[in-house]
């Protein structure tokens, strides 16, 4: 995916690029998500001039191009303050224990999704591991340990090449994984002037929460179906094992690994914090209820408390470790600078393309077509292209959803739209394709199925929570 330590969480699987595995070609490592996004720019581009070519908009079209190059650095200048102090914040709460009491906590469930693997195996640890991550917003720590699970989750595949349930499984979590914390998403949103970036936090949290649950059951409907049973690719598979690839050993604590008490003063001190905080909005409530409807109080606190309140909530995970928040936060916000650079090569290419479709006019004429279908069931045709482009790429997707969100505001309803999109999805094609590469799986069996289905079903509750709340 992307080197370890210093990559945007919004920036998902499409562009944290791991090193390839022995015996792994690049064409392998690129995966199935890189040539169907090199081909969809590529048509974005040549369908652009061609369309501006007989509409006689091509001076549109070159300005545009030029306007879009620059636009998106100076997104990115933008977005260098907001992202340094979340990926800050972010560190605050891993050197707090944030990460590792997550992973516990995951850890019975674990145990009964995947019976096969022994509870005291690497796999294990490495799985759980990886899926607090992405909880808690994590995205760039949930890579190496990902790729170390899918490993270990081969030791213990009696026929390598062929998915197992539990590496099936593995992946059709990984791919939806539920977001308490969409950072990144949020951090777009304020640099783009929204007033309540951090609005998009319960839907976001529906929507992944619908794709992985439905992920999830896809998959024990269909692993026993004799499609997909394992037992009938065993005939066609390989009878040897290849030498395992060689990944990244990332830190996994140990099962008993105790955390630091707070000391009296932390504890009195997040007490105090939080019984001030409880009046404060007791108070809020109650004022505004006086004027509105419970569920616009509901909406209005959750719009301007929320943010604040996970700012505080980071901070006191920090203090309740006994971390030194602010050097803990400066040395996390350094990781900004490096993201910056990252990510101006993804937003360049992919808004300059998205600036020329639009300025041909070959977006209305696509627009016109769906817009009588997409209107229908709730989805302007606007946020099509990104419906379409995130389980494609993250960048890809990241840049037209900034595109999006400068044409109609961050806070308009399509604004919201294609922000909660952002966060309720995986970049499948590439989640599938780069860690069944690093195990050498050439049969993934029903995993791109259940993904997919998750997919859809988390763009499904995406809209029609935006409905609710934003409409």
């Amino acid at each position: 995916m992307r080197p370890r330590e210093a990559r945007l969480a919004s920036l998902d699987d499409a562009d944290r690029i791991p090193q390839p595995a022995a015996g792994q070609s690049h064409a392998a490592r690129r995966g199935v998500g890189g040539r169907l996004l090199n081909v969809l720019w590529l048509g974005l581009v040549l369908l652009s001039v061609l369309v501006a070519a007989y509409t006689g908009r091509m001076d549109a079209v070159q300005q545009q191009a030029l306007d879009a190059a620059k636009g998106a650095v100076q997104l990115v200048i933008g977005l260098v303050g907001v992202m340094a102090f979340f990926l800050g914040l972010m560190r605050v709460a891993r050197d707090g224990g944030l990460l590792i009491s997550v992973s516990r906590a995951l850890a019975p469930l674990m145990r009964r999704l995947f019976p096969d693997v022994p509870p005291d195996h690497p796999a294990m640890g490495a799985m759980i591991m990886n899926f607090a991550s992405n909880l808690v917003g994590l995205g760039n720590a949930a890579t190496p340990f990902g790729l170390k699970a899918m490993v270990e989750l081969d030791r213990l595949n009696p026929r390598p090449g062929v998915a197992t349930d539990s590496m099936v499984l593995f992946l059709a979590i990984n791919a939806t994984s539920i977001s308490l914390l969409p950072l990144g998403t949020i951090a777009v949103r304020a640099a783009a002037g929204s007033t309540a970036a951090a609005a998009i936090v319960v839907p976001t949290l529906l929507a992944t929460t619908a794709s992985t649950v439905t992920a999830v059951i896809v998959h024990f409907l269909l692993r026993r179906r004799r499609r997909y049973r394992f037992e009938s690719f065993l005939a066609s598979a390989p009878e040897d094992r290849a030498p395992a690839p060689a990944v990244p050993e990332p830190e996994i604590p140990g099962p008993r690994e105790p955390l630091p008490p707070a000391s009296p003063r932390a504890r009195a001190l997040i007490g105090a914090v939080a019984v001030g905080l409880a009046v404060a909005l007791a108070l809020e409530v109650w004022r505004g209820l006086e004027t509105a409807s419970g569920g616009q109080v509901a909406k209005d606190v959750l719009s301007s408390w929320l943010l604040p309140l996970l700012i505080v909530t980071m901070l006191l995970v920090g203090v309740a470790g006994r971390v030194r928040v602010y050097e803990s936060c400066v040395e996390g916000a350094r990781e900004g600078l490096d993201v910056a650079l990252r990510i101006v090569p993804f937003l360049v290419v992919i808004l300059v393309a998205v600036a020329m479709f639009r300025a041909s006019g070959a977006l209305d004429l696509v627009i016109g077509v769906l817009d009588p279908i997409t209107s229908r069931l709730g989805v302007p045709a606007e946020a099509l292209p990104m419906a379409l482009l995130r389980p494609l790429s993250g960048s890809g997707a990241f840049g037209v959803m900034s595109e999006i969100m400068k044409t109609h505001g961050p806070d308009s309803f399509i604004g919201m739209l294609v922000s909660t999109y952002q966060g309720s999805t995986e970049t499948t094609f590439y989640v599938l394709a780069v860690y069944f590469g690093a195990a050498g799986v050439r049969e993934g069996r029903h995993a791109l199925t259940a993904c997919l289905l998750g997919d859809l079903a988390g763009f499904t509750v995406a809209t029609a929570a935006c409905h609710v709340f934003f409409r």
